[in-house]
C-alpha cells in the first residue's frame, strides 16, 4: 500500500538521450540534461524550458523527447489532463523511422499514464503489448528506456501483490543501467528507493534504512530535489513504524523544505498525510487540525485531477481506437476498390468473348454481385471474444463492490475494463437490459438491501449514512431509486424487516 501511494508521479522522462542516439548533437544533449535535471528540481521550470526547447527543436525526434518531459512535468504536478494533452498526436498514415519512434514513445507514456492514475490492470496490458513488440524495443540500444518499463512493471506487479517479480523487475532495471549519465543515474536512486519499500513491506527495517540511506548520501542526487525529498520521506516511515515520531517528523519536515518552492503535488500530498498521523500519535491536536487540514484539501483537488485524467484518457482511447478503424477501413476500402476494379476488367473481357452467350454472362455478372457484396460487406462493431471478455469483466465488477463508489461513470468502469464507452454501454443495454446509471443504481440498492436484511445494526442507521455508504451522493437520490428499485421505500422496507424480526 505504501508503494502504491507514493509511486504516481515520480517518473522520469523515458530514456529520452538514449533513444536520440546518434540524432542529436553535443548541443541538443546538453540542452536535454537541463530539462531533465529541472524535472527533479521544479515541474514548472521544466515545462517552461521544455516548451522552449520543443519551439527551437531541429529535428522531429528532439520536439517529441521534449513534449514528453513536459508531459512528465505535469504529471509529477497532478495536472495529468494537461500531461496527456502535451503530447504530439500519433501517425498512423506513415511508416517511416520517426513515426515508429513517435508511436513508441506514445505507447510507453500510455502506459505510465494509466498508473499514474491507478489503472493498473490497464498500465500492465500496455506493458505487455510494448515487452511482446520486439520492433519496438530494443534493450541493447535503448537501455534507459528499457529500465524504465521495467520499473514500472515493478509497480504493477506489487499493486498486484506478485512482490517477488516486483523485486525481479527491479533487478532487470538495474541491469540495464551501466551508464553512468545523468539519466541513468536517477533511474538507479529511483529504483534503489522502490526497493526500500519493498524491503519495508518485508519487514526488512534495517535493509531498506540502508537502501535509502544509500540514496540520500549519494552527492549526484543531492542536486534532483524530488529524489532527495522522497528519500526522507521513506526515511520517515521507518521511523513511524519503530514509533520515533519526532525523528518521523524531522523526516517529514526535511523533505517539505526540499521541495517547498517546487508543485510536487503528489508528494507533498503524502507528507501531508505522514505529518498528520504522527501528530496524532503525538496527541498534538493543533499540529494534527493543521496538516490534517491541508492533507484534505489537496487531496480533494488530486481526487479531482485524476477523475478528470480517467474521462481525458479513456475518451483519448476511443479516439485512437476510431483512428485505426478508419485507417483500417481506409486500406480496405482502397483494396476492394483494387478487387472491383479488377475484377470488373476480367468481367468486361469475358463478357465481350462469350458476349452471344447469355447464359454465361448472367453467371458472371451473379459473380461478380457476389464478389462485390463479399468485399463490402461491414465488419461487426465488436467482436465475440471482447464481448465475452467485457461480460466476464462485469461479473467481477458485481462481486468486487467497487460499484459502491461515488465517483463511478461510464467512463471510469471503461477504462478500468480497458474498453471504450460505446462497447460498454452497448453490452450493458443488451445483456443487463437497462443504461449504464440504472445498472448501476440497481447494484447499489441490492447491496444495501442485502446488508439490511443481514446485519440487524444497519436496520438503526439513518437514511443519510445508508446512503452514503451504498455510493449515493444524496439522501432523496436513495430514497427515489431505492423506491424504483425495490418497489417501496426505505423506510417501509426497513419497517417491514423489524416487523418480522419481532414477530420471529
Amino acid at each position: 500500500m505504501l508503494f502504491r501511494k507514493f509511486i504516481t508521479g515520480c517518473c522520469l522522462s523515458l530514456g529520452v538521450a538514449v533513444l536520440l542516439g546518434q540524432n542529436a548533437d553535443k548541443y541538443s544533449h546538453s540542452v536535454m540534461d537541463i530539462a531533465v535535471k529541472k524535472l527533479y528540481q521544479n515541474p514548472d521550470e521544466a515545462i517552461t524550458f521544455s516548451q522552449s526547447a520543443v519551439i527551437n527543436a531541429k529535428t522531429a525526434k528532439e520536439k517529441i523527447v521534449f513534449q514528453n518531459i513536459m508531459s512528465q512535468a505535469f504529471a509529477m504536478k497532478g495536472d495529468f489532463v494537461q500531461s496527456i494533452k502535451a503530447l504530439p498526436e500519433e501517425n498512423l498514415y506513415t511508416n517511416d523511422e520517426t513515426s515508429r519512434f513517435l508511436n513508441f514513445f506514445l505507447q510507453c507514456n500510455l502506459a505510465e499514464q494509466y498508473q499514474n492514475l491507478g489503472l493498473y490492470r490497464q498500465s500492465e496490458n500496455a506493458l505487455n503489448r510494448i515487452f511482446k513488440n520486439a520492433e519496438l524495443l530494443n534493450p541493447t540500444e535503448n537501455t534507459a528506456i528499457s529500465a524504465k518499463l521495467y520499473q514500472l512493471q515493478s509497480v504493477n506487479f506489487y499493486v498486484s501483490g506478485k512482490f517477488k517479480d516486483a523485486e525481479s523487475a527491479l533487478n532487470k532495471s538495474n541491469s540495464l543501467l551501466s551508464e553512468s549519465n545523468h539519466e541513468n543515474k536517477i533511474i538507479r536512486n529511483e529504483n534503489e528507493l522502490f526497493t526500500a519499500i519493498l524491503l519495508l513491506n518485508q519487514n526488512k527495517i534495517a535493509e531498506a534504512k540502508n537502501k535509502i540511506e544509500t540514496v540520500l548520501n549519494d552527492a549526484s542526487a543531492k542536486e534532483y530535489y524530488f529524489l532527495q525529498a522522497f528519500g526522507f520521506e521513506c526515511l520517515s516511515r521507518i521511523y513511524f513504524l519503530e514509533k520515533n515520531n519526532a525523528k518521523s517528523i524531522e523526516c517529514l519536515e526535511t523533505a517539505l523544505s526540499t521541495i517547498e518552492n517546487s508543485d510536487y503535488k503528489l508528494l507533498k500530498l503524502k507528507i501531508y498525510e505522514s505529518l498528520s498521523k504522527n501528530y496524532a500519535v503525538l496527541q498534538n491536536t493543533e499540529k494534527y487540525r493543521q496538516y490534517n487540514k491541508i492533507f484534505l484539501e489537496t487531496k480533494a483537488g488530486t481526487d479531482a485531477d485524476k477523475k478528470n485524467g480517467i474521462r481525458y484518457i479513456v475518451r483519448l482511447v476511443e479516439n485512437r481506437e476510431l483512428k485505426n478503424i478508419e485507417y483500417i477501413e481506409k486500406k480496405e476500402h482502397r483494396k476492394t476498390l483494387l478487387i472491383s476494379f479488377s475484377a470488373l476488367t476480367i468481367l468486361a473481357s469475358l463478357g465481350f468473348y462469350f458476349f452471344s452467350e447469355t447464359k454465361t454472362a448472367r453467371n458472371l455478372l451473379a459473380s461478380y454481385e457476389k464478389l462485390k457484396e463479399k468485399y463490402h460487406k461491414k465488419p461487426m462493431a465488436i467482436s465475440k471474444e471482447k464481448e465475452e471478455e467485457i461480460l466476464k469483466k462485469l461479473e467481477e465488477f458485481e462481486q468486487s463492490e467497487i460499484f459502491l463508489n461515488k465517483n463511478m461513470s461510464l467512463a471510469t468502469l471503461a477504462g478500468q475494463m480497458d474498453t471504450n464507452t460505446k462497447y460498454l454501454s452497448e453490452i450493458i443495454n443488451t445483456y443487463k437490459g437497462k443504461n449504464f446509471n440504472s445498472y448501476i443504481n440497481e447494484l447499489r440498492i441490492r447491496y444495501i438491501e442485502n446488508l439490511l436484511k443481514t446485519n440487524p445494526p444497519y436496520l438503526n442507521y439513518k437514511l443519510s449514512y445508508l446512503a452514503d455508504i451504498s455510493g449515493f451522493s444524496s439522501h432523496s437520490a436513495f430514497a427515489t431509486v431505492f423506491k424504483t428499485v425495490a418497489g417501496i421505500s426505505p423506510n417501509i422496507f426497513i419497517q417491514q424487516i423489524k416487523n418480522t424480526k419481532h414477530k420471529t
